[in-house]
């Protein structure tokens, strides 16, 4: 049975709780579970086509809550360049990979309440999946979120919250909400089982690649969540001996809204205090057209940085203008993503030195295009 623990203090708790937390530091959960089993490239063979094809190596099995999600195309760019199109997902973005995860885990605990906080993309999902699930859920989403994703959200038929302020004053209203008795909070940055889901990814890369894996796998990064789950693929198959060596992680941040990347490039452990960044407090979501990662304080700070350095990655940043032009580019060459989405290929889209893979991870439809 898979356990939480928390990664400061050793703290557990039984996954059947609805504890979102660590009781004692407040801190997000790991998970600690043993695979079902070996994976191999040809133990997949007509098995079925959707994420849950790795179910060895997921800490949930035989669902019922799933859309299909998963299985994306791969398709070269550039000589070196891929993307992996996570815009196809069934809610139109790669978090469909963790939401299914969450409500599946909910479905199976029967809580009063499902509550989600989310800058969109998360909040759509976790509405879709729990609507799947048949279970009631609320979204708290900030002032000034795409039109688009809170219409999605409501028609999904989850209740929507619309919070003054940023995304912390919104992920604050979410976690009151989440301590009332009955109430499972589907967080994609508190539970782990959200990782599990979003290292189905990988696992797809390196099916998909003929069992290796690119030399770098390039993310977008706020709260980390593909990140992270990116970070376990590669822990886990280079365990098995299903890959020689791991890829460089690279993080991309929209510069206005990069608290990690100012604690990565002063050698730091976690994030710098606020009036220790380059330009003062850490800028609103609304400095960014990137909107899906402008988290100025993402509590898994020292996980993400961590896993950056262990994997000889590093952090890229990317103005708004970068950000414009590769929504065009990425459109002219038949990709229309939204602006979150576009922010690995303004980072390393022009790369021919080394073969790296980009996620599209939002369709164009979520945001339009930039102004």
């Amino acid at each position: 049975m898979p356990s939480y623990i928390c990664p400061q203090d050793g703290t557990r708790a039984d996954t059947t709780a609805l504890t979102w937390c660590c009781p004692a530091c407040r801190g997000p959960w790991d998970l600690e579970f043993e695979a079902a089993g070996a994976l191999s490239l040809n133990s997949l063979a007509g098995r079925v086509n959707s994420l849950w094809r790795y179910e060895e190596v997921l800490p949930l099995s035989s669902p019922t809550t799933t859309l299909g999600e998963g299985r994306t195309p791969l398709v070269p760019v550039t000589g070196t360049v891929s993307a992996k199109l996570d815009f196809l997902m069934p809610t139109l973005s790669f978090k469909d990979r963790g939401a299914v995860m969450l409500a599946e885990l909910a479905r199976r605990l029967s809580p009063e309440c499902v509550v989600a906080d989310s800058s969109g993309n998360a909040g759509t999902a976790v509405a879709a999946y729990c609507a799947r699930a048949s279970l009631p859920c609320t979204v708290y989403v900030p002032e000034g979120t795409s039109p688009k994703k809170t219409e999605q959200i409501r028609a999904h038929g989850a209740h929507l919250e619309i919070v003054p302020g940023d995304r912390e004053a919104t992920a604050a209203a979410a976690r009151a909400a989440a301590d009332a008795p009955g109430t499972f909070y589907a967080s994609h940055v508190f539970n782990p089982y959200f990782l599990h889901g979003t290292k189905t990814y990988v696992y797809e890369l390196w099916e998909d690649l003929g069992g290796r894996l690119p030399d770098a796998i390039a993310v977008p990064v706020g709260n980390g969540t593909l990140l992270l789950g990116a970070a376990l693929a590669t822990a886990e198959l280079h365990a098995r001996g299903l890959i020689d060596r791991r890829p460089a992680l690279i993080a991309v941040q929209a510069e206005n809204v990069s608290p990690l990347a100012a604690a990565f490039r002063t050698g730091a452990e976690d994030l710098l205090p606020e009036d220790l960044l380059p330009d003062g407090p850490a800028s609103p979501a609304a400095a960014t057209l990137a909107e899906g990662i402008a988290i100025p304080r993402p509590p898994r700070a020292r996980a993400i940085l961590a896993a950056v350095r262990e994997s000889g990655g590093t952090f890229l940043t990317v103005t708004e203008e970068q950000i414009r032009a590769a929504q065009l580019d990425l459109a002219a060459r038949g990709f229309y993503v939204e602006t979150t989405g576009v922010a690995c290929w303004a980072a390393v889209g022009g790369w021919t030195d080394r073969s790296v893979v980009v996620p599209l991870c939002g369709a164009g439809l979520k945001t339009g295009l930039a102004g």
